[in-house]
């Protein structure tokens, strides 16, 4: 199993660079070109909402992804270090913008099969995957 881990801080410049890495590590570890896009528009999804979370709790803390190519899937953690106190809910009249998290968890439920979201104390954790083929060159 090799593991890629980026963390960066979060600037939304630094989205970009998270796609562009997630979709090379994603085509060397065998996922159908056909998913490339996929997987690039929802690293994008995912990294902005953590970015979108940090700026709005102020959090200094880095977004943290982790691309793992495990023997038949490929597996990404985006994970943030905001906390629940910056995750908006449905009834948020504070300024924060529920409908936009909303909006984005929407897009990666629309993009991912095997999704996964879990926040708590010390932050949020996104995780997706996808297939990939046994037959990929090793990282």
């Amino acid at each position: 199993m090799a593991t890629v881990e980026l963390r960066f801080s979060a600037l939304p410049e630094h989205v970009r660079t998270a796609r562009l890495v997630a979709a090379a590590v994603a085509r060397r570890a065998g996922v159908d070109e056909s998913v490339l896009d996929e997987v690039r528009l929802a690293v994008g999804e995912a990294c902005s909402r953590a970015v979108g979370l940090h700026r709005r709790g102020d959090v200094k803390g880095a977004v943290r992804v982790a691309l793992i190519d495990q023997q038949k899937r490929f597996l990404i953690e985006v994970e943030d270090e905001a906390g629940l106190d910056t995750v908006p809910s449905a009834g948020t009249a504070d300024g924060a913008e529920p409908d936009e998290d909303a909006l984005g968890l929407a897009v990666l439920t629309g993009l991912v099969e095997d999704l996964e979201v879990t926040a708590g104390a010390g932050g949020g954790l996104i995780r997706m995957s996808w297939p990939a083929s046994v037959d990929a060159l090793a990282l």
